[in-house]
């Protein structure tokens, strides 16, 4: 394992107890080795819905989702389907940081079923290639 592994942190279990009925779904699905997902919504759906939402958000400098990209760090649905999210920006100095984290709340809030959507900015783990999902790793010719 390399250093830089170890700085990420561990998805959430799929057979965890509060990721409801999503863990098939979303496990098929290829998530980004950083994303933590998890929802104790009673609607078996909410999780995978909100994701898509969210991969409609594009990085307007890298043709990818930002989702995919592996901007977004963790996704946490309670009970009353209020998302939390935590998300990243390639660098600090990102000339959408104003912009993108409002983008990634109104995907979410568009998301029928869900309550209210907190998006935090994290700077911690740094984002770099090795988050990203495989599928957008080999888009961008990234191995």
């Amino acid at each position: 394992m390399s250093s830089t592994e170890s700085d990420i942190p561990e998805p959430a279990s799929p057979a965890a107890p509060d990721a409801g009925g999503e863990a098939e779904d979303t496990k098929s699905q290829d998530n980004p080795p950083s994303v933590s997902l998890t929802s104790a919504s009673a609607d078996e759906t909410l999780l995978d819905r909100v994701i898509a939402g969210v991969r409609e958000v594009y990085d307007p400098e890298i043709p990818l989702n930002i989702y995919d990209l592996g901007l977004i760090y963790r996704v946490d649905i309670d009970e009353e389907s209020q998302v939390k999210i935590d998300m990243t920006l390639t660098s600090p100095m990102c000339p959408v940081a104003g912009s993108l984290p409002g983008e990634v709340e109104m995907a979410a809030r568009g998301v029928e079923g869900v309550g209210e959507v907190v998006v935090d900015l994290v700077w911690e783990p740094p984002w770099g290639p090795e988050v990203m999902s495989e599928a957008a790793r080999l888009e961008l010719g990234i191995f």
